[in-house]
């Protein structure tokens, strides 16, 4: 992937290693096909901070870094506690694969679907998609110190919305990070080279 030696966009060069290692994991294992765009949200940034950034997989461009919303009850403007449980109303943390879209009650949206049990794998069941919504605003975090939040969903601007949905859409990946040590120690994406030598040990043996 030559995401890593593209313009990063001021995203923390870590938070990307860790997101491209993440899905070369996840290709290598054959979880997901290799994706044409990767999403990076990086949940450990203020909600007033542009702190998702689209790249083009092949040619690691940036082409969208966007405001996006966390849940009701992950935090207020920094978030600070996720989920995976119905109804918790806190964003998730992980890889996801984007799946097809619909038009719903918040209008023209994106399915997405979990692929770290224990951490994200009920996306699909909670509606966890994304969307866009008038609570992502720039001039609203001035006012009131925070943009919106949502119910789980990483909520963007409505003027960009539709154009991000379309371009990471149907296979692309969205890597959901923050700084939480269950998950880091516990992902299966984050630990493949601790797997490959627990396994290499066992076929030796």
């Amino acid at each position: 992937m030559n995401v890593a030696d593209g313009n990063a966009g001021g995203i923390s060069p870590d938070v990307l290693q860790l997101a491209v290692s993440a899905v070369s994991c996840a290709v290598n294992s054959g979880a997901i096909d290799t994706p044409r765009t990767l999403t990076v949200i990086d949940y450990s940034l203020p909600s007033t901070a542009s702190r998702l950034w689209v790249f083009d997989v092949p040619s690691g461009k940036v082409l969208f870094k966007e405001l996006v919303a966390h849940g009701r009850n992950t935090g207020d403007n920094m978030a600070t506690s996720f989920s995976d449980a119905m109804n918790s109303r806190q964003s998730s943390l992980g890889l996801f694969v984007t799946r097809n879209t619909y038009v719903g009650s918040n209008g023209y949206s994106l399915r997405l679907d979990g692929l770290e049990p224990g951490f994200n794998a009920h996306a699909l069941e909670r509606a966890i998609v994304m969307h866009g919504a008038p609570y992502v605003d720039a001039s609203l975090a001035k006012q009131q110190g925070r943009i919106g939040r949502s119910w789980g969903c990483p909520a963007l601007r409505e003027a960009i919305a539709r154009d991000i949905i379309d371009t990471v859409r149907g296979g692309g990946v969205i890597f959901s990070y923050y700084p939480d040590e269950e998950w880091l120690s516990a992902s299966r994406f984050l630990n493949c080279s601790d797997r490959s030598d627990r396994s290499s040990r066992s076929d030796r043996s």
